[in-house]
């Protein structure tokens, strides 16, 4: 079947606003040392660069995917463009690496609107038999942007300064303004009168509770820091509490309880990103602390993982067409955890060579993982729910990146202190890491099970 010219159009705007948020997550990671010595952060500050951009994105995609489907998707995908290329400008301009991170929380706003409607907006173009293809396409743009990151992002911090990322990022974006007004058309107007209204009651409690759960796990091990995880998960208690009881809930809790391939697939991904998100972020410190390689070096070993993804993650979506996602989503989730176990034994003596091979094996396993799976979330609810199913998939990649910078952060903070990452003996560091990696491969496991025992698709 041929695709029309605005079907076209629809995935060339969703795949390029996916290229471009992975593009600047995965190119900042490479520049992270350089940011160090610019603003003298230490350890657990410096994580914050990437974990707030995280958290005010988990924040907001929930919310951000029910508003969409009352008032439209396409009207809120305009603005998130818009704040995501303003606040890239504002971080190229920080004088400090407070307002950089508070910039980063504006930036992850908008990274919010688009990555919600985006996949919405794509579903609701294509017939129901081909969601797994322009899912896979959407997926591999992703990739291509953490496959592009590290290489540019090493080559611009080298050559321009790390400021320069966000320059690109800037200009990348008014290219994407421009394009999505010309193509994306206006929402159509609904019929009916108002229709159903949305109730903001618990989501005070949902933002309460993520930041205390993330800033509490960086104050660690002080007691400060376990009475903010502890008042950060009773705050998640009561908001599931609220929206269970709500007439107009953020998120239907009835499709997490009633639905088990919804509930199960979901809890996949965000197992599967607790797992994986942080590997870039541990290995570009590695490359150029342990095996002091410069960022241009770094960046084209860890360019192996996203390549893979980018390659083979169209590949998977075709086949979750044809056959049982959970199938090749089982597969890619076991070869994502026995590379996990592998990273674990890294050393200051590890072979290029073998780290490389590492990578690109974690890089076919997100890929057979990730297309089905989002595949599957997208075909377990109707039309009407398209916006809040996104929101939910994608509010579970994000917690659960978060979940993996929060790990990496608590080991930091558990054995580098106020340290800086150059001033901690390289001793140190492997030690931080490898317990890093231990854990993730034992979350791993369970998102083995979660995946192989949701159960199969109705494709009618």
């Amino acid at each position: 079947m041929s695709w029309t010219k605005k079907q076209l159009s629809i995935l060339a705007i969703v795949a390029t606003t996916s290229f471009m948020g992975t593009f600047l997550i995965s190119s900042i990671n490479i520049a992270l040392p350089a940011i160090e010595r610019s603003f003298g952060l230490d350890a657990v500050t410096l994580s914050w660069v990437v974990t707030a951009f995280l958290l005010s994105m988990a924040i907001l995609l929930l919310p951000v995917g029910r508003w969409g489907d009352l008032t439209g998707i396409n009207r809120l995908f305009k603005i998130g463009v818009i704040l995501f290329t303003l606040s890239s400008l504002l971080c190229s301009l920080a004088t400090s690496g407070y307002w950089l991170i508070g910039f980063r929380l504006l930036q992850g706003g908008g990274a919010a609107l688009t990555s919600t409607t985006g996949p919405a907006i794509l579903v609701s173009a294509f017939p129901p038999q081909q969601k797994g293809r322009v899912l896979g396409i959407s997926v591999s743009a992703v990739y291509l942007g953490l496959a592009f990151g590290p290489f540019f992002g090493g080559f611009l911090t080298q050559a321009f300064g790390w400021r320069s990322i966000f320059g690109a990022s800037t200009i990348l974006g008014i290219i994407v303004i421009a394009i999505t007004w010309i193509f994306l058309e206006k929402d159509e107007k609904k019929e009916n009168g108002p229709g159903p209204t949305m109730s903001f009651k618990g989501v005070l409690f949902y933002m309460v509770g993520l930041t205390a759960l993330v800033y509490g796990s960086s104050a660690i091990p002080a007691w400060k820091g376990w009475i903010l995880i502890a008042a950060g998960a009773s705050s998640l208690a009561i908001f599931w509490g609220v929206e269970s009881r709500s007439a107009n809930p953020v998120i239907n809790t009835k499709l997490y309880t009633g639905n088990r391939l919804f509930a199960y697939s979901n809890m996949a991904a965000l197992i599967n990103y607790s797992a994986t998100f942080a590997i870039v972020f541990l290995l570009s410190l590695y490359l150029q602390k342990i095996q002091d390689l410069d960022p241009g070096e770094a960046g084209m070993i860890l360019v192996a993982q996203p390549i893979m993804m980018a390659i083979f993650s169209p590949l998977a979506g075709r086949l979750s067409d044809r056959i049982q996602p959970r199938y090749l989503a089982t597969i890619g989730m076991a070869m994502c955890t026995l590379g996990l176990a592998a990273f674990a034994f890294l050393g200051p003596e590890t072979a290029t060579l073998l780290i490389v091979g590492l990578l690109t094996w974690v890089g076919l396993g997100f890929a057979f993982f990730s297309s089905p799976n989002m595949n599957t979330i997208m075909s377990s609810v109707d039309k009407t729910k398209y916006g809040m199913a996104s929101g939910s998939a994608a509010t579970m990649r994000v917690v659960g990146q978060i979940i993996s910078m929060t790990i990496a952060t608590f080991f930091f903070a558990l054995l580098f202190g106020n340290s800086q990452v150059e001033q901690v003996p390289n001793e140190t560091f492997l030690k931080a890491m490898n317990y890093g990696f231990i854990t993730f491969s034992i979350i791993g496991v369970a998102g083995i099970y979660f995946s192989w025992y949701r159960g199969s698709i109705n494709r009618e």
